[in-house]
């Protein structure tokens, strides 16, 4: 893990470098691991920080470093369920993120901001959202709003798009209608709904059990709710013409996925192998995808990356040394930056700064007249 050089976080998080920190697990539980990768729960920290401050009501039962009381080994692969209750003003927002399992939102009252892939939209009274694993999310804009808001979160074994579903076994479902649920859920992108009735008294009844439970007293209630919720899921998704796509599970689109993402993670060791395990397919087929998708090897494409984002920061920020820039982009030595950065540039990375530095003050001196 490489850490960031201090004096430099602000400089480096206005230009949208993302480094990693270790996060906070309390309960120092094992994270979930496939394939060689290891993914790490979200630990909701902000809503945490406004519980503390008392600025709404909370209550969940969760495992692994959601907050929350602890859940037990009977609702296996459920991995947080809850609510929150905002009836005042409020000052936080959760950023963008993914969870390990399937993520169900259910908004009974007030407004809220909500971002999906990208997708800005206003919650309402009786808004059914549902993410998949792979997809990033955010509530708030940057405030969440005032509301009460249900969320229900199955760990399903899968963190991109072409993996199998594995369902919890005490999900009851007849298998042909779990079949039909997976399939619509896997095979479209459809992300908000408008619930009825049912949907808001079911997730009512389990704000009920969620308030009640001690060391696992209600686990039994909570299966049978979750059940039901699933099935008034399956009734309201069959009632829509939803169009099913099945290219949206193909193994490209993980590793499209993988590499859409790849800018955030650049100052990572990352080798062919990795890469594949990554985006969770075999180290062939992954370059296979990768050189349909970019028309560039992976290590190519990884080099070309490194080099975009090093030629950002040289440019926007002139505070950093060329050492700083190096390791920031993935390159284990300045030395190293250099000669590649020359051999595409055609110029050392100084040279270059100080190109576009002398054009930012002609262009202010000439705006001066």
């Amino acid at each position: 893990m490489k850490f960031l050089f201090r004096g430099k976080l602000a400089i480096l998080h206005r230009i949208n470098v993302q480094f990693f920190s270790v996060k906070v697990n309390i309960q120092q539980i094992a994270p979930f691991e496939a394939e060689g990768v290891v993914y790490h729960a979200d630990t909701c920290l902000p809503l945490i920080d406004a519980v503390k401050r008392k600025k709404l009501k909370f209550k969940a039962l969760a495992r692994y470093t959601y907050p929350g009381d602890r859940l037990t080994n009977d609702t296996m692969g459920l991995n947080s369920v809850g609510y929150w209750d905002a009836n005042e003003p409020q000052d936080w927002g959760l950023d963008w993120h993914r969870n390990e399992g399937i993520e169900i939102h259910f908004l009974e009252s007030g407004s809220m901001p909500y971002s999906q892939e990208g997708k800005d939209m206003m919650l309402s009274p009786n808004s059914l959202t549902i993410t998949r694993p792979w997809e990033a999310h955010k509530v708030g804009n940057p405030k969440i709003g005032m509301g009460k808001f249900y969320w229900v979160i199955l760990d399903l074994g899968v963190r991109r798009p072409h993996q199998k579903w594995v369902w919890p076994d005490w999900i009851m479902l007849a298998q042909n209608d779990l079949e039909r649920l997976t399939t619509i859920l896997r095979q479209n992108e459809k992300m908000h709904w408008k619930a009825g009735s049912r949907i808001r008294d079911c997730f009512q009844r389990i704000s009920q059990v969620v308030n009640t439970d001690i060391e696992g007293s209600n686990a039994s209630r909570i299966r049978l709710l979750v059940n039901y919720l699933l099935i008034l899921i399956l009734d309201l998704l069959n009632t829509e013409d939803m169009e099913l796509n099945e290219d949206l599970i193909d193994s490209s689109r993980s590793v499209q996925l993988f590499l859409s993402e790849l800018d955030k993670n650049l100052s990572d060791d990352w080798t062919i192998g990795k890469m594949a395990k990554s985006a969770g397919v075999g180290l062939t087929r992954f370059t296979h995808h990768c050189k349909r998708l970019t028309n560039l090897t992976p290590m190519r494409y990884l080099m070309i990356k490194r080099l975009e984002m090093s030629k950002k920061l040289l440019v926007e920020a002139p505070n950093l040394s060329i050492s700083e820039i190096a390791f920031s982009c993935g390159f284990s030595t300045s030395q190293y930056f250099s000669t590649v950065f020359k051999k595409h540039e055609k110029s050392t990375p100084i040279e270059y700064r100080d190109k576009f530095l002398l054009e930012a003050v002609s262009i202010e001196d000439a705006s001066g007249y």
